[in-house]
């Protein structure tokens, strides 16, 4: 059911619009005890999601008893973190999800169909996991506000992937990763109908009916300065709501271009991108873009590490971004491999595939941590003095010497395509 909708490619929702809407749908729900909130952290910080979640505190006053970031495998949140997202809310209300120990599972998805919707591309049971918190807390209301944008694993981000994922654990996140990379990226990113989904959808509706979840979803869009507008808010607690902000996001959110890029930098915000985990949406987000022979450029002034996890930082420096012949080969003959698919995954997503170049400009990595995982070093220093963030536009560009460039200040926000490879 959907108990709120407002939304166009043209639509400015301004702050007081959010909290009119959250307002207005929470009044539909009823009188509530006892809630839990499930936003996104950080590395989503231009959902809304946080000033969403400082409404409902608003709203709820001490009804609103936990809040848990959907980490996912991300790090936990910092004071300051919590601090900028969330502004005012009180910091003793934010847990932490430890995804290796602190998950239930609520029942297994069958090798069968996960076979069906992948087309046969992968055949094992997928466990539906979640923080033991949604299943123990006694809530009658889990707040999960959120952003639903163009994304690598599951085609469009957001809706049940906050759940499963996002309070999921080792199993559950490294298989659906798993899932989505063999299926492949290419096939995924902009649709919401792709084999992760349809699992989720149906852990959705044979293990997780109970728990009384509302998704709070919002599309986000730039204006024609560049600035970032709030284009949509869809509050539902079904597949309805989901479809509803994905098609406005595909509109908002999609750029299909006449012809590939030879040439895309990419500025990742120090705050947001910490690794290449994160940072390699550069990557994601553009390659249907790219020409073959083409070259990404990521400015990172943030990048100090490659995973967020240190099994997964070890793992991506054994490694390296190799194709996916050869990552799905190591997967076969190494076990560490096999017991961490989500890494795999993100291999196989951050290689260029022998496609493109990609150069990688680190703030706090050292050109020989970059080489040895087969990316090109970039110096950040010359690098951001040729290609200044504060004088470039977003889209195209031509330098003083002639060169033309294709500049994106963040990755996160949104999907590029050249036409002929994307095919509805």
């Amino acid at each position: 059911m959907v108990w709120y909708e407002k939304g166009s490619p043209h639509t400015v929702l301004r702050d007081e619009d959010l909290k009119q809407g959250l307002f207005e749908a929470l009044g539909q729900l009823g009188p509530k005890k006892k809630v839990l909130a499930i936003p996104p952290d950080i590395t989503r910080y231009y959902s809304m999601a946080g000033r969403l979640t400082e409404h409902a505190w608003e709203y709820f006053g001490d009804r609103l008893m936990d809040i848990l970031p959907a980490l996912g495998t991300h790090a936990a949140m910092s004071k300051e973190e919590i601090s900028r997202m969330f502004g005012s809310v009180p910091q003793d209300l934010f847990r932490v999800h430890d995804w290796r120990n602190e998950v239930v599972t609520l029942g297994e998805v069958p090798a069968s169909y996960v076979e069906e919707v992948s087309g046969g591309r992968i055949s094992y049971n997928w466990p539906a996991q979640v923080n033991r918190l949604l299943v123990e807390g006694g809530y009658d209301l889990i707040l999960s506000p959120g952003q639903v944008v163009p994304h690598e694993v599951i085609g469009m981000a957001n809706y049940n992937k906050n759940i499963f994922v996002g309070t999921g654990g080792p199993e559950g996140i490294n298989k659906s990763h798993f899932l989505g990379a063999a299926y492949g990226m290419e096939r995924i990113m902009g649709r919401a109908d792709t084999p992760v989904r349809r699992v989720l959808n149906y852990a959705s509706r044979h293990f997780a009916s109970d728990l009384p979840v509302v998704y709070v979803l919002t599309v986000v869009g730039r204006e024609p300065g560049g600035g970032l507008v709030v284009r949509g808010l869809f509050i539902g607690n079904d597949e309805e709501c989901f479809l509803k902000a994905a098609e406005l996001s595909l509109e908002v959110n999609f750029a299909l271009l006449d012809k590939p890029l030879s040439k895309v930098v990419v500025y990742l915000e120090a705050e947001e991108f910490k690794s290449t985990w994160l940072g390699n949406k550069s990557i994601y987000r553009t390659r249907m873009a790219l020409a073959d022979r083409g070259e990404l450029v990521v400015l990172a002034p943030g990048l100090s590490s490659f995973g967020e996890d240190p099994e997964i930082d070890r793992l991506i420096r054994k490694y390296g971004y190799r194709t996916s012949r050869e990552i799905l080969q190591a997967v076969e003959e190494h076990a560490e491999l096999q017991n961490n698919l989500s890494a795999a995954a993100h291999l196989i997503h951050g290689s260029p595939e022998d496609r493109f170049e990609i150069t990688y400009c680190p703030g706090r990595l050292s050109r020989e941590e970059i080489e040895s995982v087969h990316y090109r070093y970039g110096d950040l220093k010359e690098m951001m003095e040729r290609y200044r963030p504060d004088k470039l536009r977003e889209g195209f560009n031509t330098l003083p010497d002639g060169e033309e460039i294709f500049y994106i200040s963040n990755p996160a926000l949104g999907l590029w395509s050249w036409r002929e490879r994307f095919k509805q």
